[in-house]
């Protein structure tokens, strides 16, 4: 059976007011974003959802987590060539929505739900492109319990490998764009 949200739409944020009102990691969030750069092949793309009216974004998020000031600028810019409507919800203020949503078992934002106008979730992504979440879905399949000795050790670890697989400059961008190219044109 598929999710429905339509309960939750209205009750988000635009993303200016999320922006707007961040208390921590505003300036990082918005340089990810002024960094962004298109591949003109990829805008285009985009640009040809215009038309499907059909579609509503919302995206489960936090100002303190390092992966929405890296990924929710990418999000963003998608969602606005693609004039997808988009809102914001805040997690703590929306955990009945984010537990819907679980991470291999954990809340993990951000968290991008692509919806039909009725709240029917087509698709969803996040928190990470595939190839930088690698590690993490690694250590949880090799460490499930999370009492072992060397767990949190392990768990740092996987960490640093997401850091470095993130990269200093903006090229894992790239793989967001293209993942969610994937998602929309199949919906």
């Amino acid at each position: 059976m598929s999710k429905n949200i339509a309960h939750k739409l209205g009750q988000g944020m635009t993303p200016q007011d999320f922006i707007e009102g961040m208390t921590v990691n505003r300036d990082k969030l918005t340089s990810w974003y002024d960094r962004f750069v298109w591949a003109e092949d990829k805008r285009s793309a985009f640009q040809q959802l215009r038309n499907r009216r059909d579609l509503r974004c919302a995206i489960i998020a936090s100002d303190w987590c390092g992966d929405v000031v890296r990924n929710l600028p990418v999000v963003l810019k998608v969602v606005e060539e693609a004039e997808i409507p988009t809102e914001i919800f805040i997690m703590e203020q929306h955990l009945d929505l984010i537990d819907q949503f679980l991470t291999m078992g954990g809340r993990a934002i951000p968290k991008v739900l692509f919806t039909d106008q009725d709240g029917n979730v087509l698709a969803e992504w996040g928190p990470r492109p595939a190839y930088v979440q690698e590690p993490m879905v690694r250590f949880k399949q090799e460490n499930p319990d999370p009492k072992a000795p060397d767990y949190d050790e392990k768990k740092t670890a996987a960490y640093e490998e997401i850091l470095k697989r993130y990269g200093k400059g903006t090229d894992y961008q790239k793989l967001i764009v293209d993942e969610l190219y994937s998602l929309l044109s199949a919906i």
